[in-house]
C-alpha cells in the first residue's frame, strides 16, 4: 500500500511557476513509476508527465519545454516543476504510483492560473 500527499498548488497568474510536491509513504518508492495527471472541469483526466524506476522522464506535448518532473528517492518524493504557466494549465493535479498492474492516486492539488 502507498499513500500519496500532493502539496503546491495555488492561484497564480499567467507566466509565473509554481512547484507541486508529492511525499509517498512505503519503502520500496524507488520500484515505482511516478507520473503526474491532472483534470480540468468537465475533461477527463490526463496524462502530465512521468519520472519512471530507472530515471527517464516522458511529457505531455503540452508541457514539453515548460515543466519539469523529478524525483527523490531518498525522500520518497516527486516534484512537478511548472514555469510559464497558461490559464489552460488550471486543473486539479493528481500524483500517481504505479507498479506494473497496481497504481495509485494521492487526493490532488489545484492550480489556477488567471489574470
Amino acid at each position: 500500500q502507498v499513500q500519496l500527499v500532493e502539496s503546491g498548488g495555488g492561484l497564480v497568474q499567467p507566466g509565473e511557476s509554481l512547484r507541486l510536491s508529492c511525499a509517498a509513504s512505503g519503502r520500496i518508492f524507488s520500484l515505482y513509476n511516478m507520473d503526474w495527471y491532472r483534470q480540468a472541469p468537465g475533461n477527463e483526466r490526463e496524462f502530465v508527465a512521468q519520472a519512471t524506476s530507472s530515471g527517464s522522464t516522458n511529457y505531455a506535448d503540452s508541457v514539453k519545454g515548460r515543466f519539469t518532473i523529478s524525483r527523490d528517492n531518498a525522500r520518497n518524493t516527486v516534484y512537478l516543476q511548472m514555469n510559464s504557466l497558461k490559464p489552460e494549465d488550471t486543473a486539479v493535479y493528481y500524483c500517481s504510483a504505479h507498479y506494473y498492474t497496481v497504481r495509485y492516486w494521492g487526493q490532488g492539488t489545484q492550480v489556477t492560473v488567471s489574470s
